[in-house]
Protein backbone atom coordinates (compact mmCIF):
# COMPACT_ATOMS: atom_id res chain seq x y z
CA UNK A 1 0.00 0.00 0.00
CA UNK A 2 1.31 3.55 -0.63
CA UNK A 3 -0.41 4.16 2.89
CA UNK A 4 1.74 2.67 6.14
CA UNK A 5 -0.62 -0.27 7.15
CA UNK A 6 -1.37 -1.18 10.64
CA UNK A 7 -2.77 -3.99 12.78
CA UNK A 8 -5.97 -2.80 11.88
CA UNK A 9 -5.32 -1.62 7.96
CA UNK A 10 -7.39 -4.53 7.13
CA UNK A 11 -10.60 -3.42 8.09
CA UNK A 12 -12.62 -2.83 4.80
CA UNK A 13 -11.52 -6.26 4.06
CA UNK A 14 -13.62 -7.65 6.72
CA UNK A 15 -17.03 -4.98 5.93
CA UNK A 16 -17.92 -6.18 2.60
CA UNK A 17 -20.91 -4.30 1.13
CA UNK A 18 -22.06 -7.30 -0.35
CA UNK A 19 -23.88 -10.32 1.91
CA UNK A 20 -21.51 -11.81 4.13
CA UNK A 21 -22.54 -15.47 2.68
CA UNK A 22 -22.37 -14.23 -0.90
CA UNK A 23 -18.65 -12.77 -0.07
CA UNK A 24 -18.15 -16.72 1.59
CA UNK A 25 -20.11 -18.08 -1.24
CA UNK A 26 -17.77 -16.47 -3.70
CA UNK A 27 -14.29 -17.10 -1.92
CA UNK A 28 -15.18 -20.89 -1.04
CA UNK A 29 -16.38 -21.55 -4.48
CA UNK A 30 -14.27 -20.10 -7.45
CA UNK A 31 -10.77 -21.09 -8.05
CA UNK A 32 -8.51 -20.74 -4.95
CA UNK A 33 -4.72 -19.64 -5.30
CA UNK A 34 -1.87 -22.22 -5.38
CA UNK A 35 1.47 -22.20 -5.55
CA UNK A 36 3.66 -19.10 -4.40
CA UNK A 37 0.52 -16.97 -4.85
CA UNK A 38 -1.30 -19.17 -2.02
CA UNK A 39 1.98 -18.53 0.84
CA UNK A 40 1.87 -14.62 -0.35
CA UNK A 41 -2.19 -14.99 0.73
CA UNK A 42 -1.90 -16.66 3.95
CA UNK A 43 1.31 -14.60 5.09
CA UNK A 44 -0.94 -11.26 4.26
CA UNK A 45 -3.34 -12.49 6.28
CA UNK A 46 -1.20 -13.97 9.20
CA UNK A 47 0.35 -9.99 9.60
CA UNK A 48 -2.69 -8.41 8.65
CA UNK A 49 -1.72 -7.21 5.45
CA UNK A 50 -4.28 -5.64 2.96
CA UNK A 51 -4.15 -7.31 -0.37
CA UNK A 52 -7.21 -7.88 -2.72
CA UNK A 53 -9.33 -10.32 -1.51
CA UNK A 54 -10.43 -13.90 -3.40
CA UNK A 55 -13.05 -13.03 -5.37
CA UNK A 56 -11.36 -9.57 -7.05
CA UNK A 57 -8.30 -11.92 -7.73
CA UNK A 58 -10.54 -14.14 -9.83
CA UNK A 59 -11.99 -11.04 -11.71
CA UNK A 60 -8.11 -10.03 -12.40
CA UNK A 61 -7.61 -13.17 -13.34
CA UNK A 62 -10.08 -13.57 -15.75
CA UNK A 63 -9.29 -9.71 -16.88
CA UNK A 64 -5.86 -10.54 -17.26
CA UNK A 65 -6.14 -13.43 -19.46
CA UNK A 66 -8.99 -11.69 -21.83
CA UNK A 67 -7.04 -8.48 -22.04
CA UNK A 68 -3.70 -9.65 -21.86
CA UNK A 69 -2.55 -6.17 -21.27
CA UNK A 70 1.05 -4.98 -22.50
CA UNK A 71 1.99 -2.56 -20.33
CA UNK A 72 0.26 -2.52 -16.48
CA UNK A 73 0.71 0.24 -13.98
CA UNK A 74 0.13 -0.18 -10.29
CA UNK A 75 -0.21 2.47 -7.56
CA UNK A 76 0.04 0.90 -4.26
CA UNK A 77 1.77 -2.55 -4.21
CA UNK A 78 2.04 -3.44 -0.68
CA UNK A 79 3.94 -7.12 -0.72
CA UNK A 80 3.49 -7.71 -4.72
CA UNK A 81 0.41 -10.04 -4.58
CA UNK A 82 -1.66 -8.04 -6.86
CA UNK A 83 1.33 -7.26 -9.15
CA UNK A 84 2.34 -11.18 -8.95
CA UNK A 85 -0.84 -12.18 -9.59
CA UNK A 86 -1.24 -10.10 -12.79
CA UNK A 87 2.28 -11.10 -13.87
CA UNK A 88 1.31 -14.96 -13.63
CA UNK A 89 -1.74 -14.65 -15.82
CA UNK A 90 -0.82 -12.35 -18.47
CA UNK A 91 2.72 -13.54 -19.38
CA UNK A 92 3.94 -10.73 -21.67
CA UNK A 93 2.67 -7.69 -19.44
CA UNK A 94 5.41 -5.32 -18.39
CA UNK A 95 4.44 -4.18 -14.71
CA UNK A 96 5.65 -0.85 -13.42
CA UNK A 97 3.95 -0.48 -9.57
CA UNK A 98 4.77 2.31 -7.44
CA UNK A 99 5.06 2.44 -3.59
CA UNK A 100 6.15 5.03 -0.82
CA UNK A 101 6.19 2.71 2.09
CA UNK A 102 9.95 1.18 2.77
CA UNK A 103 8.45 -2.06 5.13
CA UNK A 104 5.74 -3.15 1.90
CA UNK A 105 9.16 -2.03 -0.36
CA UNK A 106 11.09 -4.48 1.32
CA UNK A 107 9.04 -7.22 1.26
CA UNK A 108 8.05 -6.19 -2.40
CA UNK A 109 11.41 -6.83 -3.55
CA UNK A 110 11.92 -9.73 -1.68
CA UNK A 111 8.80 -11.34 -3.08
CA UNK A 112 9.60 -10.11 -6.22
CA UNK A 113 13.56 -11.44 -6.82
CA UNK A 114 11.94 -15.02 -5.79
CA UNK A 115 8.63 -14.92 -7.48
CA UNK A 116 8.75 -12.65 -10.94
CA UNK A 117 10.47 -15.28 -12.93
CA UNK A 118 10.27 -13.33 -16.12
CA UNK A 119 11.24 -10.35 -14.96
CA UNK A 120 8.05 -8.52 -15.32
CA UNK A 121 7.81 -6.15 -12.77
CA UNK A 122 9.87 -2.91 -11.72
CA UNK A 123 8.90 -1.27 -8.73
CA UNK A 124 9.03 2.41 -8.36
CA UNK A 125 9.71 3.86 -4.91
CA UNK A 126 8.67 7.09 -3.59
CA UNK A 127 5.54 9.29 -3.82
CA UNK A 128 2.98 8.52 -6.88
CA UNK A 129 2.31 12.37 -7.67
CA UNK A 130 6.46 12.93 -7.94
CA UNK A 131 6.78 9.50 -9.98
CA UNK A 132 3.80 9.96 -12.05
CA UNK A 133 4.90 13.17 -14.20
CA UNK A 134 8.39 10.98 -15.35
CA UNK A 135 6.57 8.05 -17.15
CA UNK A 136 5.73 8.20 -20.33
CA UNK A 137 2.18 9.29 -21.41
CA UNK A 138 -0.67 7.18 -23.54
CA UNK A 139 1.52 4.14 -22.45
CA UNK A 140 -0.30 2.13 -20.47
CA UNK A 141 -3.28 -0.65 -21.15
CA UNK A 142 -4.13 -1.32 -17.87
CA UNK A 143 -3.85 0.79 -14.34
CA UNK A 144 -4.78 -0.59 -11.27
CA UNK A 145 -5.02 1.89 -7.84
CA UNK A 146 -5.18 0.72 -4.13
CA UNK A 147 -3.28 3.45 -2.40
CA UNK A 148 -4.74 6.27 -0.42
CA UNK A 149 -8.31 6.41 -0.89
CA UNK A 150 -8.57 10.40 -0.51
CA UNK A 151 -5.70 10.35 -2.70
CA UNK A 152 -7.58 8.73 -6.01
CA UNK A 153 -8.62 11.78 -7.25
CA UNK A 154 -5.75 13.59 -7.04
CA UNK A 155 -3.74 11.03 -8.97
CA UNK A 156 -6.27 10.41 -11.91
CA UNK A 157 -5.85 13.48 -13.55
CA UNK A 158 -1.81 12.57 -13.91
CA UNK A 159 -2.93 8.75 -14.64
CA UNK A 160 -5.31 9.64 -17.23
CA UNK A 161 -2.75 11.20 -18.88
CA UNK A 162 -0.84 7.52 -19.01
CA UNK A 163 -3.61 5.66 -20.20
CA UNK A 164 -4.08 5.09 -23.66
CA UNK A 165 -7.24 5.72 -25.33
CA UNK A 166 -9.64 2.02 -24.80
CA UNK A 167 -7.51 1.95 -21.50
CA UNK A 168 -8.93 0.46 -18.24
CA UNK A 169 -8.53 1.99 -14.44
CA UNK A 170 -9.97 0.05 -11.62
CA UNK A 171 -9.84 2.27 -8.32
CA UNK A 172 -10.15 -0.73 -5.29
CA UNK A 173 -11.83 0.12 -2.31
CA UNK A 174 -14.05 2.94 -3.55
CA UNK A 175 -17.33 2.19 -1.49
CA UNK A 176 -16.13 2.08 2.01
CA UNK A 177 -17.91 -0.07 3.91
CA UNK A 178 -20.97 1.12 2.98
CA UNK A 179 -20.00 4.74 3.96
CA UNK A 180 -21.08 6.34 0.23
CA UNK A 181 -24.06 6.21 0.31
CA UNK A 182 -24.49 7.85 3.62
CA UNK A 183 -25.10 12.02 4.13
CA UNK A 184 -21.52 12.85 5.50
CA UNK A 185 -22.76 13.96 9.06
CA UNK A 186 -23.25 9.83 9.62
CA UNK A 187 -19.94 9.44 8.58
CA UNK A 188 -17.61 9.22 11.26
CA UNK A 189 -15.35 12.13 11.46
CA UNK A 190 -11.89 10.29 11.02
CA UNK A 191 -12.99 8.86 7.55
CA UNK A 192 -14.73 12.14 6.55
CA UNK A 193 -11.60 13.07 4.72
CA UNK A 194 -11.90 9.89 2.80
CA UNK A 195 -15.50 10.06 1.96
CA UNK A 196 -15.18 13.57 0.37
CA UNK A 197 -12.20 12.64 -1.86
CA UNK A 198 -14.09 9.40 -3.27
CA UNK A 199 -17.33 11.57 -3.55
CA UNK A 200 -15.15 14.01 -5.94
CA UNK A 201 -14.38 11.06 -7.24
CA UNK A 202 -17.20 10.06 -8.29
CA UNK A 203 -18.65 13.46 -9.38
CA UNK A 204 -15.87 13.69 -11.60
CA UNK A 205 -15.88 10.14 -13.75
CA UNK A 206 -19.59 8.72 -12.99
CA UNK A 207 -21.17 10.72 -15.57
CA UNK A 208 -18.11 12.52 -17.34
CA UNK A 209 -18.75 11.73 -21.54
CA UNK A 210 -15.30 10.77 -21.97
CA UNK A 211 -14.89 7.98 -19.16
CA UNK A 212 -17.09 4.74 -19.37
CA UNK A 213 -17.31 4.54 -15.41
CA UNK A 214 -18.98 1.18 -13.58
CA UNK A 215 -19.02 0.61 -10.18
CA UNK A 216 -18.75 -2.65 -8.89
CA UNK A 217 -19.78 -4.19 -6.14
CA UNK A 218 -17.29 -6.29 -5.07
CA UNK A 219 -15.30 -6.29 -1.81
CA UNK A 220 -15.37 -3.02 -0.85
CA UNK A 221 -16.32 -1.83 -4.12
CA UNK A 222 -14.25 -1.26 -7.10
CA UNK A 223 -14.72 1.72 -10.14
CA UNK A 224 -13.80 1.06 -13.43
CA UNK A 225 -12.82 3.49 -16.02
CA UNK A 226 -12.48 3.59 -19.49
CA UNK A 227 -10.27 6.21 -21.61
CA UNK A 228 -12.46 6.99 -24.02
CA UNK A 229 -11.24 9.98 -25.92
CA UNK A 230 -7.29 11.78 -26.16
CA UNK A 231 -8.75 15.32 -25.01
CA UNK A 232 -10.20 14.29 -21.14
CA UNK A 233 -11.77 17.10 -19.29
CA UNK A 234 -12.30 16.36 -15.36
CA UNK A 235 -14.30 18.65 -13.76
CA UNK A 236 -12.93 18.12 -10.19
CA UNK A 237 -14.34 20.00 -7.37
CA UNK A 238 -13.05 21.56 -4.64
CA UNK A 239 -13.56 19.79 -1.10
Amino acid sequence: MVESYSKNANHNMRRPVVKEEIVEFMRTRQAQQTGFLKELEEFAQRENIPIIPQETAAFFRLLMQTLQPKQILEIGTAIGFSALLMAENSPQSQITTIDRNQEMIDLAKENFAKFDSRKQIELLEGEALDILPTLPDDSYDFVFMDSAKSKYIVFLPEVLKKVKVGGLIILDDVFQGGDMAKDIMEVRRGQRTIYKGLQRLFQATLNNPDLTASLVSMSDGLLLLRKNSETLALNIEES
